[in-house]
């Protein structure tokens, strides 16, 4: 039942704290914080009735998140690369079920590719968020597929390989909700997980969210970084210093956006322009690549396609969940179960 609304509440009776979770236990400055924090405002502003909504993730820093939004709803933390396998099981079984998987450059670029591009085949109908850095930071900053060709780190060496464009991957398995932004574009990503939200089947949305201790060369273009005046300590002990969050102003379709990130690297974010057709399979495409070979960020919503059917459509799931059908429902009477016996006797 509802709470009585109050000024501070919104259409389920839920005021934003309800939304919250647990204290992050993430580096200052990381751009995973900024996201949680913009999920509990999108959840809060759609009114989103927290036991309705599953949390889904694998592992890696990205896979902390959910801990940290949503503190009333479901929540299942997969093994590493296999959140696409149990969404897909949980949500064909509860159709209902509101849905929001976080993942990392490295639990979808890397172990978990198969299974991202099976999820997009499918078409299971949920929120798919990428929080992408670049680097493996549970593990001590080893290059994740995504990391920029001929990066250099101090603890991973030198990065000899071309990076995979996950949403690239994403418009090519057929994701009809493909979407790219920056952790520290607080307006441009809520506005992208609304629209997320009220998608027919997964929607993907790539957000670069800078990696404070481990990618922060002075060329690294997915950083933050310790800062300039902090001494390197004799015995390095895992201490992150803290660091500010990096926030960016609104800018224009087609306007390029030079992000100053605290190591004095830059990154380049370019929101898509007002003429991109964004159901234009191959014009998406084509972006992708121009930006890629210009080395910037292009930002905003990249290609969308709601006429494909979600999992649940395609495979004629009833309107009512199967976790909710009874069990004579379920299970076929004795006299089937004799006939289809009396055609092998």
């Amino acid at each position: 039942m509802d709470r009585p609304r109050t000024i501070a509440s919104n259409a389920a009776g839920l005021s934003k704290a309800d939304y919250g979770g647990s204290p992050s236990t993430l580096c200052r400055g990381c751009g995973h914080n900024s996201i949680a924090s913009q999920i509990i405002q999108v959840a809060f502003e759609l009114s989103l009735r927290p036991h309705e909504v599953l949390k889904l993730s694998g592992i890696g820093c990205s896979s902390k998140s959910p801990a940290y939004f949503l503190g009333m709803s479901h929540g299942f933390n997969a093994l590493h690369g296999r959140m696409p396998a149990v969404a897909t099981g949980a949500l064909a079984a509860n159709r209902r079920m509101r849905a929001i998987g976080v993942s990392g450059d490295g639990d979808t670029g890397s172990i978990g590719l198969g299974q991202f591009k099976h999820l997009l085949r499918r078409n299971t109908r949920m929120v798919y968020v990428i929080e992408n850095n670049g680097v493996y930071g549970l593990t001590k900053g080893q290059f994740s597929a995504t990391a920029d060709e001929g990066l250099d780190l101090k603890y991973a060496g030198h990065n000899d390989l071309p990076p995979i464009d996950l949403c690239q991957e994403a418009i090519a398995a057929g994701c009809g909700f493909v979407a790219r932004s920056f952790a520290g574009d607080a307006k441009q990503v809520r506005e992208i997980l609304k629209a997320a939200f009220s998608h027919r089947g997964t929607a993907v949305i790539d957000i670069i969210s800078p990696c404070v201790a481990f990618n922060n060369e002075d060329d690294s273009p997915k950083s933050y970084a310790y800062g300039r005046h902090h001494e390197k300590p004799l015995h390095e002990l895992g201490y992150i210093p803290f660091a500010d969050e990096i926030v960016i102003t609104e800018s224009d379709p087609g306007e390029l956006t030079t992000v100053d990130l605290h190591d004095g690297s830059r990154l380049k974010l370019r929101r898509v322009e007002e003429d991109h057709d964004p159901t234009n399979r191959i014009a998406a495409m084509t972006r992708l690549m121009e930006a890629e070979r210009k080395q910037e960020f292009i930002t905003g919503l990249l290609y969308y396609n709601q006429s494909r059917p979600s999992h649940a459509e395609a495979a004629r799931l009833p309107e009512t969940p199967l976790a909710l059908l009874p069990e004579e429902a379920l299970r076929p009477p004795p006299e089937a179960l004799e006939r289809t016996l009396q055609r092998y006797r």
